[in-house]
């Protein structure tokens, strides 16, 4: 009887152990952008354009990394294999760096399209695109620490005068083709998170062109809707991607400010960041919750679809202003 009650004691206290490690790890990191301006602050006028921006992906990469638990996406052990917000939140925010990556590689680093690669970033880039949930030979983080090693070079060369051949250019043409991709991993997420209740959607994929063509016919009606068990899944992904964007748009702000106040559009980025800002309130229920529209329970799948919405149309409306003369 005694060994019985023993052993029922030390499952509940493992079991409220693995419950508060759980809860530990879960926990969203804070917002960096006092810790990236003080940085910047610290250079003073050596803080030149483009150490932000590349401050802001090393430190966003960093923190998916390094906060509560590290990284959990590729864990393998309890509790961490069984929780999924977390890994979630940092594919969003592995997605929009892998974006930011990519663009310092092909756009931001390079003058003309017959201009070389930067070196450094060549080499950074596709570190980042490894399959998030790779444990082992080479596992994801290993592959992630190396990419934020290269970064650091790059900024270092810089921010060194003597060794020219590391550049960031800060024009509108390269902002607006970021901005472009950004648009779209925006408008999937807004798509995914409102599809929480069911929508019946006409089919737009050709845009009314009746010349084009697709690989293979779809109805002309679908019903599309996210799967129950999905839900908190693409709610904590659009919420880490939300986080990073915030970061990256943060660091644009300073990086590309005469740019913005040339071409008339620093009120829009602004409005983006305050439209984002508005998606890491805290979530205080202990569930995603997902009532129908206008029912009885919240939606929180729809409420944030509503702030990404939003930012993507400023986004869209920044990227004509930038194409303007």
């Amino acid at each position: 009887m005694f060994s019985t009650r023993l052993m029922g004691s030390a499952v509940a206290v493992l079991f409220i152990l693995l419950y508060l490690t759980g809860w530990w790890v879960s926990r969203e990191p804070a917002m960096l952008v006092d810790e990236i301006d003080q940085s910047r602050q610290q250079l003073g006028d050596s803080a030149i354009v483009g150490y932000n921006t590349t401050t802001a992906l090393i430190r966003v990469s960093e923190t998916l990394l390094d906060k509560n638990g590290g990284y959990l996406s590729n864990d393998v052990m309890p509790p961490f294999v069984l929780l999924d917000n977390m890994p979630a939140w940092e594919l969003g925010v592995l997605e929009m760096s892998r974006d930011l990556a990519l663009a310092l590689r092909k756009d931001l680093s390079r003058s003309q399209s017959q201009s070389t690669e930067n070196e450094f970033l060549k080499v950074a880039q596709p570190m980042f695109n490894i399959d998030h949930s790779s444990w082992a030979i080479p596992s994801a983080e290993s592959e992630y620490r190396k990419a934020i090693a290269q970064l650091y070079l790059y900024r270092s060369e810089l921010m060194d005068p003597a060794r020219p051949d590391s550049q960031f250019y800060a024009r509108a043409d390269n902002l607006r083709d970021w901005l472009k991709a950004v648009e779209k991993r925006l408008g999937s997420y807004s798509q995914r998170l409102s599809a929480s209740v069911g929508q019946d959607r006409l089919n737009t994929d050709l845009a009314g062109d009746a010349t084009a063509r697709q690989s293979t016919l779809t109805p002309a009606n679908m019903m599309i809707k996210t799967s129950w068990w999905k839900l908190d899944d693409e709610f904590y992904e659009a919420r880490g991607a939300s986080w990073a964007l915030l970061h990256f748009l943060k660091a644009v702000e300073v990086d590309f400010a005469d740019v913005l106040e040339r071409k008339n559009a620093m009120v829009s980025l602004r409005q983006i960041i305050r439209e984002l800002e508005a998606t890491q309130q805290a979530v205080w229920s202990p569930m995603i919750l997902n009532g129908s529209g206008f029912g009885l329970m919240a939606n929180h799948s729809l409420v944030m679809a509503n702030y990404i919405s939003r930012a993507n149309a400023a986004l869209i409306d920044l990227s004509e202003l930038l194409t303007q003369g």
